[in-house]
């Protein structure tokens, strides 16, 4: 797999209000979420990546070239995006349309769009609707389908905008099926997002944001685990590790059942 490097990144919107201050960070195998408050530049550098945005200054290399090189259609063959919003993204009038949509315009034949689409829809949880008007559809389904327009593309690196974002128990379970898919896959995963339980669960890596900087970087137990430095960024750790704090523990533990095997394993004792 390939990596992403960031080097001395800089980006404004206007002249004099930086939004990110010399970012140097290199993406790399592990799922990887983006935290931080809003304002911090978590979706700026996402667009970034993405080729939407241009830095200022520094470089961003992808495979070892150079993104602000590449034209935007080009980056979409090597990387993917859903958005936060599906509404944003989904404009097709049928399902099989809209995720056919991306293969077709990063050259994939009509037949191999086809076949990509039909498996991506069925990754989702979605087989038998590739006729339905995603707009006759519920919320939940429409972000699997923009999830599944992205699949389809088969891109080395998928990027989610706030995948939990109006999802239920079951679409947050599928959603990290995918993901680990992904991950089983050999594709790059990154996320930018406030759930820091659903990070806890799903990321092995966490980047934290604060004012436009990199104010914490890497193993997700172990950034959780700096309480004040979270606290800089207004973040906290996840539930479970709030409560197991509480309660007297030191170990930093990410999900409930990393408590529970860790109890069992001392009753053993």
């Amino acid at each position: 797999m390939s990596n992403i490097e960031i080097k001395d990144m800089y980006f404004s919107y206007t002249e004099n209000e930086p939004v990110l201050n010399g970012i140097n960070l290199t993406l790399d195998s592990r799922t990887t979420a983006i935290i931080g408050q809003n304002g911090a530049g978590k979706t700026t550098f996402v667009k970034l990546l993405k080729g939407l945005l241009k830095p200022t200054h520094g470089q961003i290399f992808w495979d070892g070239k150079d993104i602000s090189q590449m034209t935007v259609a080009q980056l979409a063959k090597y990387i993917g995006l859903v958005f936060q919003n599906p509404n944003d993204q989904i404009f097709k009038g049928k399902v099989i349309d809209e995720v056919m949509f991306g293969p077709i315009n990063i050259g994939m034949s009509q037949e191999d769009a086809l076949d990509h689409a039909r498996k991506a829809l069925s990754i989702v949880g979605l087989a038998g609707t590739e006729d339905e008007n995603p707009y006759d559809m519920g919320l939940s389904d429409r972000k699997m389908i923009a999830i599944a327009s992205i699949l389809a593309m088969d891109t080395d690196v998928v990027i989610f905008d706030e995948p939990t974002i109006a999802q239920d128990y079951k679409a947050k379970e599928k959603i990290k099926q995918i993901i680990r898919q992904l991950k089983s896959d050999g594709k790059m995963v990154l996320t930018i997002i406030h759930d820091m339980d659903f990070v806890a669960e799903c990321f092995e890596r966490t980047i934290v944001f604060a004012k436009g900087n990199v104010l914490l970087d890497g193993p997700t137990a172990e950034v959780f685990a700096q309480k004040e430095k979270l606290t800089q960024a207004y973040l906290e750790p996840p539930h479970v590790t709030q409560l197991c704090n509480r309660l007297g523990y030191q170990q930093t533990f990410l999900t409930v059942e990393d408590f529970v095997a860790y109890v069992k394993r001392t009753l053993k004792k």
